[in-house]
This record gives C-alpha cells, sequence and structure tokens, in this order.
C-alpha cells in the first residue's frame, strides 16, 4: 500500500489535538441538544375539527356568561343606588309630613309671643322661651323659615292672598306676611302667605 492510499485510523484521530475548527461544532451540538430537549418538554397536541368546534364553542359561550355577569353587577349597582335615593327620598317626604303638622303649634306660640302685655310678666318669658325652644328644634331637624318680608316676590316660596299699592315699595316687593312659610333644604313645607305690592 502507499502511502497516499493509506487512511488513518481510530488512534491516528485521537491523537490529533483539537483545533478551534473542530471544538465549534461540538458547542453547537450541546446548544441543539438543549433546544430539543425544551421542544420536547414543550407538548403539541392535534386537534379533530370536532373539538375544535367544541373548543370555540365553549369560547363563546364563556364571552356570553362574561357579558351577562357585567351586565348583572351594573344592573346591581344601579338598583343598589335608586333604592337608596328613593329610601332618603321617602325619609325625607315623612319628615316633611311630620313637621308640617307641627306648624300649627309654631303659629300659636308666635301668635301668643306677639300679644301685648307685661313683658316681665313669668307667664309671657316662659312663653318665649318656649317658642325659641320650639324653633331650635325645627333648626335642629334642617326647617328654615323663608324669607319674604321686603323680597321680591317669588310664585315658587310665597302665596300672595292680597295686593296693594304703595309707591314707597318697588314691584312684587311682600309688604306683609301673614303666615311664615318654611323649607326643609330646598324643598317648601310650607309657602309663605303674603301680602304683594305692586
Amino acid at each position: 500500500m502507499s502511502e497516499e492510499t493509506k487512511q488513518p485510523t481510530g488512534e491516528e484521530e485521537a491523537q490529533e489535538p483539537a483545533t478551534e475548527e473542530t471544538a465549534a461544532p461540538v458547542e453547537e451540538t450541546a446548544e441543539q441538544t438543549e433546544k430539543k430537549t425544551k421542544k420536547k418538554k414543550e407538548k403539541t397536541y392535534t386537534l379533530t375539527r370536532e373539538q375544535m368546534e367544541a373548543a370555540e364553542l365553549a369560547a363563546k359561550q364563556l364571552e356570553s356568561t362574561k357579558e351577562q355577569y357585567v351586565r348583572l353587577t351594573a344592573e346591581y349597582d344601579n338598583y343598589r343606588k335608586r333604592t337608596a335615593k328613593e329610601k332618603d327620598s321617602i325619609y325625607q317626604d315623612a319628615k316633611i309630613d311630620t313637621v308640617k303638622e307641627f306648624l300649627a303649634v309654631y303659629d300659636n306660640l308666635e301668635r301668643a309671643v306677639a300679644t301685648e302685655g307685661d313683658d316681665d310678666s313669668p307667664h309671657k318669658k316662659g312663653l318665649e322661651l318656649i317658642f325659641q325652644q320650639y324653633k331650635d328644634i325645627l333648626s335642629k331637624l334642617g326647617v328654615t323659615e323663608i324669607e319674604a318680608l321686603g323680597q321680591p316676590f317669588d310664585p315658587e316660596k310665597h302665596n300672595a292672598v292680597m295686593h296693594i299699592d304703595d309707591e314707597n315699595l318697588g314691584e312684587n316687593v311682600v309688604s306683609q306676611v301673614f303666615q311664615a312659610g318654611f323649607m326643609m333644604g330646598d324643598k317648601v313645607v310650607r309657602f309663605a302667605i303674603v301680602q304683594a305690592a305692586n
């Protein structure tokens, strides 16, 4: 055999020193091996048409259920707010109706205090104290007297039962109050009965 046709044996290959070119492919194969093991860990599934249709149907049902849940939550929130507002309104109306019935007592106390008599008498002083206490109670309940005398006539707060011509007063000015009016918040409990000028 000639030297040219002589092929290296396994021992000779092992004796050759490893160069950079021969070492690089070994590193690439290690990376490739890692990728292959990762791919093996990630399982892939093949689905039939029936399974895909069932999955799509389940996704649609889930979306529909989510929409129903969101709608139901919004409806409940609106219901809660509406009932709270109605409850507050019912309470305010009941409070106004109750206060309205007690205003006759206010009128009588006001007339009794306004009567002429001895200002030093214990009877009159007692009435004044009771009347003041009654006003304080109304104030605590949020009831305020409507300002009327000398104010412009307001049909939403005043009830005019008389009309006079007076040059000293401006047009549509309240010249006299026959019965005090009251408000609770922005609601009129009782209109003020007044006399309007001009």
